[in-house]
């Protein structure tokens, strides 16, 4: 467990240690990417996926138990094109249409879920379905990666207060298929699934975070660079993983982060770097170069009245630009494990969201 001090506030970090890092990588078990039930009434929870798939297909789904804004139950399906478009559904839920287990992944908001159904080799098996406004999804996760949490997987702001991450699979392939508008594909992929909870209002917490993650043939790596505002600290959560074939090697928490130029994008009012550069003294040297906006939202419209002009630009005097950015970026990682170093370049997704 690792205390760091800040003004009027105690944020504790669970590493195994040394320090803020895992010198010995926690076992995951199925109940710790499970439902985690809290009567709270700014409790939060969901499960995401994500599957890059062999057509050049994006498709982002995330099953909200309690989703951060309304509390209340949700779905969520992103679908990206080769060609820059874009296809998306929200839409919430009643209390009476979710049922969640605490024992394994099994998650079922009306006629979508997501359940742990299998374990081949010790790496977890999932099933994802989801179907709305002209958008399905029928696909299974092979884990390649164990489940990873950043020592054991919480971050505490304040006694009360607190955020949580479960890595259910660094690293999948998919199969299985996606349905636009009744017209029903075979697909195959690679895909990756997370699961996060907790109690808080984020947008008072967190200012902003990065999250991405990559794969060569070999070495796949997961981050969260996570700093919150003023009130707590401007403190940088920072876990990073990295894995060898099925093997994870590195599980840190001290990480330098260097943010690059910025560049002011109109459709989200807000900046963004154009690189970012995380560095792990004598382990990871890892820089994203930014190619192309794959996404941008201004967080600020979708909600109702307060998104819309001219009250948006009062709103925006007093809370800032909330936005959310998905990045294709070049990548260029330095490894250095048992004093060997190696190099691995190419190109990957990763988002960023800035809540004040």
């Amino acid at each position: 467990m690792t205390l760091l001090h800040g003004p009027k506030l105690n944020i504790v970090e669970a590493w195994n240690g040394p320090g803020r890092r895992d010198g010995e990588i926690t076992e995951v078990l199925p109940a710790d990417n499970a439902a985690h039930l809290d009567s709270d009434r700014q409790a939060f929870e969901h499960w995401y996926f994500d599957a890059h798939l062999d057509d050049g297909r994006i498709v982002v789904v995330m099953l909200q138990s309690r989703e951060l804004v309304r509390r209340r139950p949700g779905v969520e399906i992103h679908l990206y094109t080769p060609d820059g478009r874009r296809r998306e559904s929200n839409r919430h839920h009643t209390d009476a249409e979710l049922t969640v287990s605490t024992e394994k992944v099994d998650v079922r908001i009306a006629h979508h879920g997501a359940v742990l159904v299998d374990e081949v080799g010790g790496l977890p098996v999932y099933h994802l379905t989801a179907e709305q406004d002209g958008i399905g999804v029928d696909l299974v996760f092979h884990a390649e990666v164990p489940p990873w949490m950043p020592g054991r997987g919480k971050t505490r702001y304040t006694e009360r207060e607190y955020f949580a991450w479960c890595v259910g699979a660094p690293r999948a392939r998919v199969e299985g298929t996606v349905t636009v508008d009744g017209n029903t594909d075979r697909v195959s992929g690679r895909g990756y699934h997370d699961h996060n909870w907790g109690v808080g209002d984020m947008k008072r917490i967190i200012a902003k975070w990065y999250w991405g993650r990559l794969y060569t043939p070999e070495i796949s790596l997961v981050y969260a660079m996570v700093e919150t505002t003023e009130k707590y600290g401007s403190h940088w959560s920072q876990p990073i993983m990295v894995a060898r074939g099925r093997e994870v090697i590195l599980s840190e928490g001290e990480v330098e982060i260097t943010e690059g130029p910025t560049v002011f994008h109109p459709i989200a009012d807000r900046s963004y770097p154009s690189s970012l550069r995380l560095q792990v003294p004598g382990r990871i040297d890892l820089t994203l170069t930014v190619r192309d906006i794959v996404h941008a939202h201004d967080l600020l419209s979708d909600l109702p009245v307060v998104g819309r002009p001219p009250l948006n630009r009062l709103v925006k005097m007093a809370v800032g630009h909330p936005g959310y950015f998905r990045f294709r970026s070049d990548f260029a990682l330095t490894l250095t494990i048992d004093g060997r170093e190696e190099t691995h370049t190419g190109q990957t997704l990763h988002e960023m969201v800035a809540l004040s």
